[in-house]
């Protein structure tokens, strides 16, 4: 069935962005509101405001009351946006379990690839090659083993088992540095996903970061939307988003492509995802590629994607999550354009008709 009525259980930009998508489609919307966000855009962007107690990031993070807020102004979906509690499993299952719409992956995705030694454990089942590290949460101590089994002059990466967008990440070299390091991931990530969880890596210098975004519908059909780079980054936090990748030979791309549609085959992705991959920026066509982790849900950067195809792709969540097969939408089997975005600032993305150096080198 189709969604008829909606609760934005986010702020700001993106909550704006699905607003206009739901009002394309005939869909009521319901925002919701911290203290401190009263006067916020978004609060006058939607057909019903409601008020959430507290202020700041909690606020939006009460499961509870983000429930509450969707029975009681009768909506019947959630979509979460980005960030906040958008891989949030427990969320996911609190909607589902009100009888609401959860606008995402099925809770066991959510579960699955919000956990990232689980999402590397299935990579390495499936023959994806991933990086050197553990698939399971470690201890300070472990992972200074795990650093001293790298060798001398090696890197290591503590990562948030739980995490994104760069917090709760540090590159550690030196054992003297690890125990300030880890213990700040562990306060970043706590404070940011609810887990204190992390799991090291090795550090993939010189290496080009490639993203494949996909789609799926509720019948098992799943497409690639190609793949987008964003290789300039600054703490981990991604600058310039370019789709198509400049640097990939075709060989390489087709495998990246490959690898990502087996693991989505193999989970039966449903609603929008990305996954991501680190590239031997060194090498050409036969360049190392590894498979390091997997977002489901809407990423800040779809609208890279969305200009190189001229698709909306909130819109054709929002239009999946209520019954829609991507036969349907036209959505099997996508051609392709250039396009680059400024992540970093949130604009929307532009076209570029000759794209064939990285913007960064020029």
């Amino acid at each position: 069935m189709s969604i008829q009525s909606l609760l934005i259980a986010n702020r700001g930009e993106i909550a704006i962005r699905i607003g206009r998508a739901c009002a394309e489609l005939g869909i009521r919307t319901v925002g919701v509101y911290a203290q401190d966000d009263v006067q916020s855009l978004h609060v006058r962007q939607v057909d019903r405001a409601i008020a959430l107690q507290g202020s700041g990031p909690k606020a939006y993070l009460d499961i509870q009351q983000l429930v509450a807020a969707a029975r009681t102004a009768g909506c019947t979906a959630v979509h979460p946006g980005y960030g906040f509690l958008s891989e949030n499993p427990q969320f996911a299952r609190a909607c589902r379990q009100a009888g609401l719409i959860f606008v995402g992956p099925r809770t066991e995705l959510l579960e699955q690839f919000g956990n990232k030694t689980q999402a590397r454990s299935l990579a390495q089942r499936l023959y994806v090659p991933i990086l050197l590290g553990t698939l399971d949460p470690v201890t300070v101590e472990e992972a200074a083993a795990f650093l001293r089994s790298l060798g001398p002059g090696r890197q290591m990466l503590i990562k948030a088992n739980a995490g994104g967008g760069g917090r709760g990440m540090r590159v550690v070299g030196r054992q003297s540095d690890l125990t300030a390091a880890f213990a700040r991931c562990q306060s970043e990530a706590a404070a940011s996903f609810g887990s204190s969880d992390l799991y090291v890596e090795e550090y993939f210098t010189s290496a080009r970061h490639i993203e494949v975004q996909v789609i799926g519908d509720g019948g098992g059909n799943i497409s690639h939307l190609w793949e987008r780079e964003c290789t300039p980054q600054r703490r981990h936090q991604k600058l310039v988003e370019i789709a198509p990748s400049p640097s990939l030979a075709e060989p390489l791309r087709q495998a990246l492509l490959d690898a990502t549609m087996r693991m989505a085959r193999e989970v039966r992705f449903d609603s929008l995802g990305t996954f991501e991959f680190m590239v031997d920026a060194r090498a050409g066509a036969n360049a190392r590629y590894v498979f390091i982790e997997a977002n489901a849900r809407l990423q800040v950067e779809h609208t890279v994607t969305e200009e190189v195809l001229g698709i909306d792709l909130v819109r054709a969540q929002l239009q999946i999550a209520g019954g829609a097969t991507l036969a349907q939408l036209g959505l099997s089997s996508l051609p392709r354009g250039p396009a680059f975005a400024s992540t970093a600032a949130a604009m929307p993305a532009t076209r570029c008709p000759q794209v064939t150096t990285p913007c960064w080198q020029n």
